[in-house]
Parts: structure tokens; C-alpha cells; sequence
């Protein structure tokens, strides 16, 4: 198959070195980078985790609230099943936006300094 993309270029980058990394991992500006994922993810998967057990504990010590229809042959536990599937997507979507917004922002910069040698 022809393609009429040139071949790639022969620049070649170089790595930086074990000290640049350290460096650059001791920076106020990784720092940042760290506080923001973790003070979003850490507290978001405790939840999620909290809200998965109380389901698992449900099903396991509380069959008959589970088992309480709510409409037709819908019961307790059908509902907050399909809602650790919704839990899960809105997580998701949720740290996607927050990634986009405030992570990649700053780890762009990060790299750009590294490879560029700034």
C-alpha cells in the first residue's frame, strides 16, 4: 500500500540523563503534577470502593431489602447493580475531563522541558 507521507525525519532525540529525572522529580512543578492527580484519585476510589462493598455487603447480609421489588420484576438489587456499571462510566468520564483539564496541562510542560533541554 502507497502512501504519499514523507518517511520519518532521522532527527534523533537524546535521553535525558538519570540525574535530569531526579531533578526534575524533586521540582515544585511535579510536585504540583502529583498533589493534583492523587487529592483526585485517592479519595474518588475509596468511594468507589466504600460503594462497592456496601453493595457486596448488601447482597450477602441483607437479601431480603435486596430482594424488595420496586416495580415489576425490578428489585433493590437489579437497580444497584446496574448502577456500579453507571458508577463506573461516570468515574471515567469524570477523571478524563479532570485528566484533561489539569494534569495533561502540566506533564505537557514537564516533558517539553525535558526534551527540549530547558
Amino acid at each position: 500500500m502507497a502512501t504519499d507521507a514523507p518517511p520519518p525525519a532521522k532527527e534523533r532525540h537524546t535521553l535525558p540523563s538519570p540525574e535530569e529525572f531526579t531533578e526534575v522529580q524533586q521540582s515544585a512543578e511535579f510536585g504540583e503534577l502529583r498533589r493534583s492527580h492523587r487529592s483526585f484519585a485517592f479519595p474518588l476510589t475509596i468511594a468507589f470502593i466504600a460503594w462497592y462493598l456496601l453493595y457486596v455487603l448488601l447482597s450477602n447480609y441483607a437479601g431480603g431489602f435486596m430482594g424488595t421489588k420496586l416495580f415489576g420484576n425490578i428489585n433493590v438489587a437489579l437497580v444497584l447493580g446496574v448502577a456500579q456499571f453507571a458508577t463506573t462510566f461516570l468515574i471515567a468520564w469524570w477523571y478524563s475531563r479532570h485528566a484533561a483539564a489539569k494534569l495533561d496541562p502540566k506533564a505537557e510542560a514537564i516533558k517539553a522541558r525535558m526534551e527540549g533541554g530547558a
